[in-house]
């Protein structure tokens, strides 16, 4: 597992995108550059990194659950993910 320091620092980044992306897109589009370099660094979308959402660990990540391998090995073969079954042929 992730240290705890790491993971709020995460979560904290993806409060500030959120707060700044309406005025990040209003800046962008009028062409203010010298506006947008103000905003703080931590606001940029491209800063934020994928982590697993139940151990916060940076790599082996799936998009579509917001797992890392391991756990969502873990939780498909106890059957907490919908429709994932283990393959046999």
């Amino acid at each position: 597992m992730a240290k705890k320091s790491i993971i709020a620092r995460e979560v904290k980044r993806k409060k500030l995108v959120a707060k700044y992306a309406d005025l990040r897109k209003k800046l962008k589009e009028a062409g203010d550059y010298e506006a947008l370099d103000k905003l703080p660094r931590n606001a940029l979308p491209v800063r934020l990194h994928n982590r697993c959402q139940l151990t916060g660990r940076p790599k082996g990540y799936m998009r579509k659950f917001g797992l890392c391998r391991v756990k969502f090995r873990e939780m498909a073969l106890d059957g907490k993910i919908p429709g994932i079954t283990k393959s046999s042929w």
